[in-house]
């Protein structure tokens, strides 16, 4: 880096050092950024575990049964959340269900039994099941019309759409055929968009 010189009025060449950086200022700065993040991300962990804490009513997952009977469907994707029915914007965390994950899932007369590697797996028994749908959005994720197969089904004494994406979106509708097939009550809608 060069000096940079001052010409005087007389001739003269003076040097002159440049100026230096204001460290403690700069730390500071970048300190309070840093607490601030902090914050931030505090605030929302306390939110997602306040939110936990009022949802704390919802009742065990089900498991699935030993003899669940021979797969309709298989389907290896995602689980991007649930929701409580017709409110896509109303995660429900309770009970592991607004970890996101690997997801394989397995239709059988039993019902569906949801497997997730690093969550907690559950069962969906048929008696349960209210429909199926395909849907673009649930809980922060947003796809393409019909990106997502959406399942209501009711635990304990709510309604709740859990949302799924296949690996190959073209089987999302053999699915929601399947399910609504072994429904005995009308699909749910989701909330307008």
């Amino acid at each position: 880096m060069t000096t940079p010189l001052i010409i005087q009025a007389a001739g003269e060449v003076e040097r002159k050092s440049a100026e230096v950086t204001d460290w403690a200022a700069r730390l500071g700065w970048v300190a309070g950024l840093l607490l601030f993040i902090a914050l931030v991300y505090w605030l929302m962990r306390q939110g997602w575990k306040w939110r936990g804490e009022l949802q704390s009513g919802l009742p065990e997952l089900p498991t699935a049964p030993e003899d669940a009977g021979e797969a309709r469907l298989r389907l290896s994707g995602r689980y991007h959340g649930s929701t409580t029915a017709g409110q896509w914007l109303d995660r429900i965390v309770a009970r592991g269900l607004g970890n996101r994950s690997r997801a394989e899932l397995t239709l059988t007369d039993a019902g569906i039994d949801v497997v997730r590697p690093g969550a907690a797996d559950f069962f969906i028994p048929a008696g349960a099941l209210r429909g199926a749908r395909l849907d673009k959005g649930i809980a922060g994720k947003v796809l393409t019309e019909g990106g997502l197969l959406i399942v209501t089904w009711e635990h304990g004494d709510r309604l709740i759409d859990s949302g799924f994406r296949s690996d190959r979106a073209a089987g999302h509708s053999a699915w929601a055929e399947a399910v609504n097939s072994m429904t005995k009550s009308d699909t749910t809608e989701g909330a307008a968009r």
